[in-house]
């Protein structure tokens, strides 16, 4: 059988190595970090080794480079074929976790197969790159057409708002930065997407106000409470209304410092870390239960890193990320026609978005939401997902010369 790392009708082998490289990297980095944000923890519980969180992430990148082998057999346009069908079981799944999926820290994002848990959410953002691209590679002028728009948009739209829902903030962010992107390099009007830009402006202008000015009994948009509070300790406004007695103004303080404690540690975490970091499993953020213990392998991983690697670990992930993203790039780049192109630049696109939110809320630069960090943070869907999004950059660069 000829291996799908091998161009077709050829006997020179195709891998992009940088690509890979660092994909291993951050696979390594990933495995080697969750064992040292849960491996004391996991064995104080005397799970047996091989269901610790680490060993599962490590299971998650088998699994995730076997389903990577079998994408590279086909042809990203052949795959294409089919993304509308993707697309719509995933919406089906989006609404299946409203029926009978499980709550997890008042969340309901999971459908339980028994043994695993899939988060559907992570399933639907690849269906909707393929949907989207499929849909944008048509002609030029066809996309000039408002009514294609709509329907651009409304692709976006859709999983958007059904994993806002669930709540999931972080997750459902995602959607409509990469949905924009692409709509750009496909040829969408500047107009169209101006407009587009200008109404969602208005709308995060009105939840600003809302949360930094409007009286507590006045509300544009409504809020899930927790989203508030967390916008509130973002931009440093005070928990406390105006003509609080004392004691409410004590209790209203006493909140808010509850609310900024994960990213008052997380920065305390990254800035203990100094040059070279404590070392490897000497990080007393998280081993102390300061970072949160159901965040320190998620959503807080890269505080760990920094933590325990310090100002050089940290470059070192990022340069890391800089390597997949560039490279992503460089295949959109190459790309032989307009649906390659795009794919490449929606999966670019995915992952510095979650990369940009995960680490930037870490520092403090964004508001705290749950996002996990593409192949460091824990979770087996996130992670197969995150190598699939890697392996359709591989497919692409493979294939470009059949078209």
């Amino acid at each position: 059988m000829i291996s799908p790392l091998v161009a077709p009708g050829t006997r020179e082998a195709h891998v992009d190595w940088p690509l890979w490289i660092a994909a291993f990297g951050l696979m390594l980095v990933g495995v080697a970090f969750i064992y040292s944000a849960t491996g004391d923890t996991d064995a104080a519980a005397n799970l047996p080794w091989w269901r610790y969180r680490a060993i599962g992430h490590l299971f998650a990148f088998i699994f995730g480079l076997g389903a990577v082998f079998v994408l590279c057999l086909v042809d990203y346009g052949r795959l294409a074929r089919w993304s509308l069908v993707a697309y719509w079981l995933s919406i089906v799944l989006l609404v299946g976790v409203f029926l009978v999926g499980v709550s997890r820290n008042g969340a309901k994002r999971w459908i339980d197969f028994g043994p695993i848990q899939f988060q559907p959410s992570e399933f639907a953002k690849l269906a909707f790159l393929f949907a989207l691209a499929n849909f944008l590679s048509r002609p030029p002028e066809e996309l000039r057409l408002p009514g294609n728009f709509v329907k651009a948009l409304g692709m976006a739209l859709l999983p958007f708002a059904l994993i806002l829902k669930e709540p999931d903030l972080g997750s459902s962010l995602v959607f409509m930065p990469t949905a924009l992107v692409m709509m750009f390099v496909a040829g969408v009007p500047r107009a169209m997407l101006g407009k587009f830009l200008a109404g969602t402006g208005i709308i995060a202008a009105l939840i600003l106000f809302d949360v930094l000015f409007a009286p507590p009994n006045w509300k544009f948009i409504k809020l899930e409470e927790y989203q508030r509070r967390r916008l509130m300790v973002y931009f440093n406004v005070d928990f406390a209304p105006s003509g609080a007695t004392p004691d409410q103004a004590r209790q209203a303080r006493l909140l808010q410092r509850d609310t900024a404690m994960n990213v008052d540690q997380a920065m305390i975490s990254i800035g203990s870390g100094g040059l070279t970091g404590k070392g490897w499993r000497l990080g007393t953020q998280h081993s102390l239960g300061f970072l949160p213990r159901l965040g320190a392998h998620n959503d807080f991983i890269f505080s760990v890193i920094a933590e325990e690697k310090g100002f050089l670990g940290s470059v070192t992930v990022l340069v890391l990320y800089g390597v997949v993203l560039f490279t992503g790039i460089r295949i959109a780049g190459e790309a032989r026609d307009r649906l390659g192109r795009l794919l490449a630049t929606g999966v670019v696109t995915l992952l510095f978005s979650h990369i940009f939110v995960n680490i930037g809320m870490n520092i403090r630069l964004m508001p705290v939401t749950g996002i996990p960090l593409p192949l460091l943070s824990a979770g087996g869907t996130s992670v197969l997902c995150s190598l699939v999004a890697i392996g359709i950059l591989q497919n692409i660069h493979l294939y470009r010369r059949h078209y």
